[in-house]
């Protein structure tokens, strides 16, 4: 009798464990399954499933040993598709890049005439205020000369027009916008140059003379900001971009972001730089370092010289196409020196854009001067685009990071010998070289100088061509990635120099759930399908922020 008083009770004991067991799981919000995922961790392994709660990732493994210690709200079949960490952009002007998209894109065009003819159609369909583009390059027209502002005078005499170059180095502006700067014939500045021709203006701004112009263009509005933040953060996450390095803003423009990603209104994750002026200076010793999980700023800008392609980057030696002309700093020495004394003291990050040889080696010795040796203050040479082969080593010798574009020298490649010489060419864009000196190297596009994509970007870092697949057998091929180091370069890496690689970079547990779900295996596919790959579906903290229709 005993014996059968005693069955049910072992039963229901024996049930309740089992609940309890069951109780005992632990939850996640998302379960992605049925995939290749790169966790870009330090041996670089993959996986099948991964699990996400609150924003970032729980685990990472098989399927079903996944489903046996987790419960599951909910759970996303990728279709045997290729998961990567979200794609860091670490050099890009995103802020810039949203301005661009509401003004005349000459991006491509073949000749000057071309340039004036989309400034025209511009103008008919915005008929009030400045004219403002960018995008043109002298070096794609059959005619490789500068432009000169003859007929912008001659079609807009009352309204002010400002073009800028595709990097930002070099703009053309009619009269009625150097009127309105008070900019005349014989007018001289430091670090930029005013061309003029037998005593008249033709237009031509190189670096700083640009921004004797640019002051006087009125400033955005609020809901202007706000929109062109929002179309450049959609057109981003479309290609698969989750954090962007912002090199260059000002503190007002860190506030606007700052409450636009409060409100929710702006999802990017921004790594932000300050541009090199003392209210920018001032504004962050006063804040300290400003770090949530969308926005980082803690480090600032600066402006070594300028670019190769408009002959403002700062050499040795006189550039190889005009004779006895050397480019020029943007500052004096003294400038840079003087500020890498303030941030050294303060602990904040120096970035510093450095196009040339000289301009690298002005950049680097100063650095040296403050980093003393191996530091893990993570100081970055911005581009790192020119490199004498007796510099390298300052790189490595004082942990200095240099950032580079590889677009850059995809789209240089077809002028850069004629700017600098076959045996000066040899160091630059040297990636390879570069990469050696630290052992890690973060990449980015620059963009709007270069296309936002970041699959140009492993396209040209580990194929060395252009997307018209110039040259056949690739540019300078002894400085081409793996294909490992590229994703490292524009994931890990990536957030390892803006101090962030605790929190993203790999799929890794406890980090946050930002990654991408690709069509392709960028790791396996042929070289002539890389650029044809598509994102399908992008998120941000585990919330899906874009999907491909």
């Amino acid at each position: 009798m005993k014996r059968i008083i005693l069955l049910p009770v072992l039963i229901s004991i024996f049930h309740f464990s089992c609940t309890n067991r069951d109780k005992r799981k632990e939850k996640a919000d998302l379960l992605v399954y049925n995939a290749t995922i790169y966790t870009v961790d330090a041996a670089c392994s993959a996986a099948e499933a991964m699990l996400i709660k609150d924003g970032k990732i729980l685990a990472t493994g098989d399927t079903a040993s996944l489903l046996k210690e987790y419960e599951v709200k909910e759970k996303l079949d990728a279709g045997g598709k290729f998961i990567y960490p979200g794609f860091i952009d670490a050099h890009a002007h995103f802020v810039g890049y949203g301005n661009s998209l509401r003004t005349v894109n000459l991006v491509g065009t073949q000749s000057w005439e071309e340039a004036v003819e989309k400034v025209k159609l511009f103008a008919a369909e915005n008929p009030d205020g400045w004219i403002t583009g960018r995008g043109w390059d002298q070096n794609d027209w059959e005619i490789k000369v500068f432009p000169t502002n003859e007929k912008l005078n001659e079609l807009f005499p009352d309204r002010p027009v400002l073009l800028t170059r595709i990097d930002g180095h070099a703009a053309i502006a009619n009269q009625k916008a150097l009127d309105l700067a008070g900019v005349k014939p014989g007018d001289t500045l430091t670090g930029g140059e005013i061309e003029e021709m037998e005593g008249r203006l033709t237009g031509l701004l190189i670096d700083n003379a640009i921004d004797l112009v640019s002051a006087k263009i009125p400033a955005q509005t609020e809901v202007q900001f706000k929109k062109a933040l929002q179309a450049a953060e959609q057109n981003c996450f479309a290609v698969g971009l989750t954090t962007i390095d912002d090199c260059g803003l000002g503190h007002t423009q860190v506030e606007g972001i700052k409450k636009l990603q409060e409100t929710g209104e702006l999802k990017m994750r921004l790594y932000i730089m300050l541009s090199d002026e003392k209210t920018n200076y001032d504004y962050l010793e006063k804040t300290g370092k400003i770090k949530t999980d969308r926005l980082n700023v803690r480090s600032f800008k600066v402006y070594g010289d300028g670019a190769l392609g408009s002959r403002g980057a700062c050499l040795l030696e006189p550039y190889s196409d005009k004779q006895g002309h050397y480019g020029f700093l943007l500052s004096r020495p003294e400038h840079f020196d003087s500020v890498a004394g303030w941030i050294s003291q303060k602990g904040f990050q120096m970035c510093t854009h450095a196009i040339g040889d000289s301009g690298n080696r002005t950049i680097l010795n100063i650095y040296a001067r403050y980093l003393k040796g191996k530091n893990d203050l993570r100081w970055r040479i911005e581009h790192a685009q020119v490199v004498n082969q007796n510099d390298f080593n300052l790189f490595g010798a004082n942990s200095i990071i240099p950032s580079v574009q590889p677009t850059h020298a995809t789209s240089d490649m077809y002028w850069a010998g004629d700017r600098l010489g076959k045996e000066r060419e040899k160091g630059a864009y040297a990636y390879k070289q570069l990469l050696q000196q630290n052992g890690w190297m973060p990449l980015g596009t620059d963009f709007p100088v270069e296309d936002i994509s970041p699959f140009k970007t492993f396209f040209a870092a580990v194929i060395r061509k252009d997307a018209k697949g110039f040259p056949n057998g690739g540019y300078q091929m002894e400085n081409a990635l793996s294909r490992e180091e590229a994703i490292r370069g524009m994931t890990i890496w990536a957030a390892k120099a803006n101090f962030e690689e605790y929190e993203k970079g790999s799929l890794e547990t406890g980090k946050f759930a930002d990654f991408v779900i690709l069509d392709k295996d960028l790791m396996k596919i042929p070289a002539d399908e890389i650029l044809q790959t598509a994102v399908l579906k992008t998120f941000v903290g585990g919330e899906k922020v874009y999907e491909k229709k």
